[in-house]
């Protein structure tokens, strides 16, 4: 809830744990407080809570329980995902022996808090570190107090993974978000399902798409304009023995190029970053995406294949198929849908809460 719709906060403490209730009195639930967000509530209970500590731990217990049901074919996977399994505020992500935490308000910040959220991961998982991933940006905007990203127990900062057999370095304080994208390993699979022949990966990152991809295309060429990244990229396709053509380059200007020259592939993936980062960016992450399709569907052969994702929450996804279908009529191509797919079930969607739902993932064919 914003801070708009509010009627009295102001004697609420930051990061309190408080009860919620309409304007005739009625109780809606217990929420956490932020005296700096504009969001300043996020609801935890739809019951009046005094146990704090022991409502953390039965939602950990409750989240890991869930992966245990639902994940498969990896040891990398999202355990928390803060509102999506009931704890606001808290990511934590498992990659084989080691966990990620990321702490994004106030009341999870508290140090009551952590250390419930620390030993109970310690309890129930026994990782040998845990790491914590700190956003800068977002603990300026809850005016949390700076930290950086460190170990919070153990020593070991790094590890090798497994995603659907494909095998990846992980270093627990390098990299993106919280050191991988997770929420693509699915995607990964899928996608790898239906490539063919020459494939073109482009915003390739550290080779998650063109690794999964080289199980059944002939060549692939991976594309990022961030050296370490491609560097890393490079060290995971030796860790599976795959030979990769990695390009440091600006995925626009490559593609404008590729396109004019009369550059062909059979597969292609697009997985750039997200584009909108509000709503007054969306007229412009849009004109973006429309580009991007447009020149890549210009270099598919017939019969080609298009993995397409967005990760911008603000771009809805009829919004997202909207654009696909502009760039594919204005350059007169016939576009097939295999599959409209989302985020891995790891990072659960809740139908009341829009913005657990941010991942959109075409795969295409060009007849």
């Amino acid at each position: 809830m914003y801070r708009s719709d509010l009627i009295s906060p102001n004697a609420v403490s930051a990061g309190a744990m408080v009860g919620v209730t309409d304007e005739r009195g009625k109780l809606l639930g217990t929420a956490l407080y932020s005296g700096s967000s504009q969001i300043a509530i996020r609801m935890i209970s739809r019951h009046l809570i005094d146990n704090l500590p022991g409502l953390l731990r039965e939602r950990i217990q409750a989240a890991i329980s869930y992966r245990e049901r639902i994940v498969r074919d990896t040891d990398a996977y999202r355990l928390v995902f803060s509102e999506a399994d009931f704890l606001p505020g808290l990511i934590v992500d498992r990659y084989n022996d080691l966990l990620s935490v990321q702490v994004l308000t106030q009341a999870m910040d508290a140090e009551p808090v952590r250390h419930v959220i620390v030993s109970e991961l310690r309890e129930r998982l026994k990782p040998e570190s845990i790491a914590e991933r700190v956003d800068p940006r977002i603990r300026d905007l809850e005016q949390l107090p700076a930290r950086t990203s460190g170990l919070i127990q153990g020593e070991k900062s790094s590890t090798i993974i497994s995603m659907n057999g494909v095998r990846f370095h992980y270093e627990a304080l390098e990299g993106q978000k919280t050191g991988a994208f997770l929420d693509q390993r699915e995607n990964y699979a899928a996608a790898a399902q239906y490539a063919y022949g020459e494939a073109l990966d482009v915003f390739c990152y550290q080779g998650g798409f063109a690794l999964h991809l080289a199980q059944s295309c002939s060549s692939i060429t991976g594309v990022d304009s961030s050296r370490p990244a491609l560097e890393m990229a490079e060290r995971n396709a030796a860790l599976n023995n795959r030979e990769i053509e990695w390009i440091k380059a600006n995925a626009f200007d490559l593609l404008r190029d590729y396109a004019a020259s009369g550059q062909r592939y059979d597969t292609i993936v697009l997985d750039p970053p997200a584009f909108a980062k509000g709503k007054q960016n969306l007229e412009t992450a849009l004109r973006g995406y429309k580009e991007l399709n447009l020149r890549a569907l210009k270099m598919l052969r017939p019969g080609g294949v298009l993995v397409t994702c967005c990760c911008s929450y603000h771009v809805d996804p009829a919004e997202f198929l909207s654009v696909v279908a502009d760039a594919a009529r204005d350059i007169h191509r016939n576009i097939r849908i295999l599959e409209n797919r989302g985020q891995a079930k790891d990072h659960p969607n809740l139908l009341n809460v829009p913005e657990t739902a941010y991942l959109k993932c075409l795969i295409c064919v060009y007849n």
